[in-house]
């Protein structure tokens, strides 16, 4: 199997809801659309961002399906796929990859908190199971365990599938350790939209973006920028949109990206419990920051 090499902005797409809590296809198509049109390089679909621990099986297929059958080929689309399960965790897998997808984006097990050993055999046991190009997705502050660099080294080294790791656990010293030891070919995504310019100049390959879905074009524009190196110009924008990534962590995501899109009238601010709308003064942060970047 070839490496997947894409690279740039890679946005953590959200799933929007209707008020009587299903999912809003017309909105979905909407936020597609607005992605194409605006330099986005993939999408993730029912990541941590598109609220994936409320939807059943049966909508995460609906949902791999749907986002590329509009894509239809324009970008890459990118399944969230992870469990605690490792049986479910393959299952899941390959359900994305019978819809069509270019690759799975695959969380740690969380809440199990495995060993490291245990993380290698639930990736190892994944990638001989599932076909299809598998990204780590280490994010220790919502799993309660973490990939370590070395393991994740030693899975890209074992397994020709494991083709990349989305690293937000907010330690740039963890993308460092990646990018100095990563057989070639294997990609390194920043998860932490803050961190993500500078991770790009140590030389990773983008970042899996939250703030992609209310900036598109001028984060794609960042990344690209990092991406060759020109750190003067990459900087104007990383200052120019600091406050609003900041903000939109104000809350546990998706709360806040949810808000703002409902601002920029993409979609119902509607979310599955236990998410809950945002406090007001929080909200208004946010608006007024969006408001003073002339979004909304």
């Amino acid at each position: 199997m070839s490496r997947f090499n894409i690279q740039g902005s890679i946005a953590a797409l959200v799933t929007p809801f209707k008020t009587d809590g299903s999912i809003d296809t017309k909105a979905f198509d909407r936020l597609l659309d607005f992605h194409m049109e605006n330099g986005t390089n993939a999408v993730v679909v029912c990541g941590t961002t598109g609220e994936t621990p409320t939807l059943t099986e049966r909508e995460d297929a609906q949902m791999f399906e749907h986002a590329v059958k509009r894509i239809d080929g324009r970008v890459a689309v990118i399944a969230g796929s992870g469990s605690n399960s490792t049986k479910e965790c393959i299952s899941y897998s390959q359900n994305a990859r019978n819809a069509g997808v270019d690759a799975v984006l695959v969380v740690g097990p969380y809440y199990n908190k495995p060993t490291s050993k245990g993380m290698y055999l639930h990736f190892g046991e994944l990638a001989s199971h599932v076909d299809i190009p598998i990204i780590l997705y280490n994010v220790p502050g919502r799993t309660g365990s973490a990939i370590k660099p070395d393991v994740a080294v030693r899975l890209a080294n074992d397994f020709k599938n494991i083709v990349g790791i989305k690293e937000a656990s907010g330690k740039i010293e963890n993308t460092a350790e990646l990018l100095a030891t990563r057989p070639e070919g294997f990609m390194v995504y920043s998860g932490d939209d803050n961190l993500s310019m500078l991770c790009n100049l140590l030389g990773a390959d983008g970042c899996v973006s939250v703030a992609a879905n209310v900036f598109p074009r001028d984060f794609s524009r960042m990344m690209q920028l990092s991406l060759e190196g020109n750190a003067p110009e990459a900087r104007k924008l990383f200052f120019k949109y600091r406050r609003l990534m900041d903000l939109l962590f104000i809350e546990s995501n998706p709360i806040p990206v949810k808000a703002a899109l409902n601002a920029m009238g993409m979609m119902e601010e509607v979310y599955r419990a236990p998410l809950c709308p945002m406090v007001d003064e929080n909200k208004k942060l946010l608006l007024d920051e969006m408001h003073r970047l002339k979004i909304i």
